[in-house]
């Protein structure tokens, strides 16, 4: 299905402790998420995971119809990310920015 309109995804990476990824999956999905849903313009997320090297990379995905609407959830440079200190507690480092691409095609 091509998109009529574009949809931007907003992409952060980490990494944590099989552990540490148990518990941000649990607050990515009981406490941001619903935080997210608040937000005008917030189209979804997802979260991945992998194993390297021994632990455990992160890669959560959000959604936005608009750069507008990620600027509400980000402030004014929405290259930084944003992690909250009850997330920072589950990783053992995480990428300091974010990048965003345009969605072209999707397909489901």
């Amino acid at each position: 299905m091509m998109k009529e309109e574009p949809v931007i995804i907003r992409t952060w990476s980490a990494r944590a402790t099989a552990a540490g990824a148990s518990d941000y999956c649990d607050y990515f999905a009981h406490t941001l998420l619903p935080e997210l849903r608040k937000l005008a313009g917030f189209a979804g997320a997802t979260l991945l995971s992998r194993d390297v090297d021994g632990e455990v990379e992160l890669t959560a995905h959000t959604r936005w119809e608009t750069e507008d609407a990620i600027h509400a959830f980000a402030g004014d440079d929405i290259t930084i990310s944003i992690v909250e200190t009850q997330a920072r507690a589950f990783l053992l480092h995480f990428d300091p920015t974010a990048s965003r691409r345009t969605v072209l095609i999707e397909t489901r």
